[in-house]
């Protein structure tokens, strides 16, 4: 498929353009991009009037429960609603059944991509075999299978040496280790932030400090090791100021907030609303606050969504006892447009944070609109109006705390290799 996309505002932070301008794109590839480019026989044209022209949007942390979970989602339904939310790339978590801990499970995720997803999957494998945290498990090979990164997401690495070999070792064959980064003594049966809300709801609160002691550990075996580490949805003020503060002193450190915590505080879990339901928990308003000014002066590196689809079975129960997680990838682009309008981020920083930075991290060589690149492209409409009905979600779960609510903007359009698999 080639396709003529006319008249957007065309930005792509990796060459510094804002402007209007056509993109011509052939035989996967982007062949020219410039002012007043017309097409050829055979070429399908988009108008893209009033449209940003945007490197493809990347997500660098979505559960798609495939393989041995796909009552929840799988790989079909989980890249239908990326693209349907301006995705043409996303990096799926291990805490599959079974694990993504060997060359097999990864290669099957690769091959069912390629060959019925509607975008690019990048496995990412765990860093100890079956998440259990005793033992590291094969990274080399790992890699070599395609995986581009290593995470026991979902469970912390408990045992400190463990967690600093693993760096090490990582570091030695060019993959990124992801923390998930959380004290589990502290953590304990906790079912939501502990503050005023969880003592008035009656249920157990999980303290910040779970995150923040977990996120200091990680910063200082990073900084002892002289190796990369990415902190994934980092939810808590004091992390901030950690991440802020070992990147001061040239820590080799990342990291990713999710949209749920730069939006919305644990006072939606009135009402027992399991939807609201996640972990790391939503927290405080200074907590919200700290976020944002965390992503305005680039401690944040990056928007992933931590997609976590779970069947209605799984959250239609008691509150203590109903699973974590919530769906992300077909609103977190209007709650990070948001970001714009509140005057927190600029167009391009955004642009960054949801496709050059997390391409950059994991070493994607995707985001980008040069010459010769390949043609992942999102098409951007920001004042589209649209409500959140579940049964118009493109994912099989529909645990999300937005249902029934109106959001401002989404993907008018998204185009994965030359090749356009979604139009609004």
């Amino acid at each position: 498929m080639n396709l003529l996309i006319k008249n957007g505002r065309v930005i792509d932070p990796s060459q510094k353009i804002d402007d209007t301008l056509d993109i011509l794109v052939e035989n996967g590839l982007v062949r020219e991009i410039g002012k007043g480019l017309s097409a050829s026989a055979g070429v399908e044209t988009i108008d893209a009037s009033g449209l940003y022209v945007v490197p493809g949007l990347i997500d660098m942390h979505v559960h798609l429960r495939d393989p041995g979970l796909e009552y929840k989602e799988d790989i079909v339904s989980g890249t239908k609603a990326a693209v349907a939310g301006g995705f043409t790339s996303i990096c799926c978590m291990p805490n599959t059944k079974p694990v993504i801990d060997n060359k097999t499970v990864a290669s099957y995720i690769i091959n069912k991509a390629k060959a019925d997803g509607f975008c690019n999957v990048f496995p990412v494998g765990s860093i100890t075999y079956g998440l259990s945290g005793e033992r590291m498990a094969e990274m080399g090979e790992l890699k070599e299978s395609g995986c581009v990164a290593v995470s026991d997401d979902g469970k912390p690495v408990v045992n400190s040496e463990l967690m600093m070999r693993s760096l090490q070792y990582a570091a030695g064959i060019g993959i990124m280790v992801i923390s998930h980064a959380e004290e589990l003594e502290l953590v304990g049966e906790g079912a939501m932030n502990e503050g005023f809300t969880s003592t008035e709801l009656g249920l157990k609160g999980i303290p910040r400090v779970a995150e923040d002691i977990a996120t200091a550990r990680e910063t200082m075996l990073a900084e002892y090791t002289g190796t990369p580490i990415h902190i994934a949805h980092v939810s808590t003020k004091g992390s901030v100021r950690i991440i802020r503060e070992a990147k001061a002193r040239g820590v080799r450190v990342t990291c990713e907030t999710a949209p749920h915590y730069f939006t919305l505080t644990d006072d939606a879990v009135r009402g027992y609303n399991t939807n609201a339901k996640m972990n790391p928990p939503l927290r405080e308003a200074d907590d919200v606050a700290a976020i944002k000014e965390g992503l305005k002066d680039g401690t944040i590196d990056a928007i992933s969504t931590d997609h976590a689809p779970h069947h209605q079975d799984e959250k239609d129960v008691e509150f203590n006892v109903a699973m974590n997680g919530i769906i992300g990838l077909e609103t977190s682009l209007p709650l990070s447009l948001a970001l714009v309008t509140e005057g927190v981020l600029t167009l391009n920083q955004l642009i960054d944070k949801m496709s050059s930075n997390p391409s950059s991290i994991l070493g994607l060589q995707r985001a980008t609109l040069k010459t010769g690149s390949i043609a992942d492209i999102t098409l951007v409409d920001p004042k589209v109006e649209w409500v959140v009905e579940a049964d118009k979600l493109a994912s099989k779960s529909k645990n999300s705390p937005w249902l029934g609510q109106k959001l401002i903007g989404g993907a008018a359009a998204t185009i994965v290799g030359g090749k356009l698999v979604y139009k609004r």
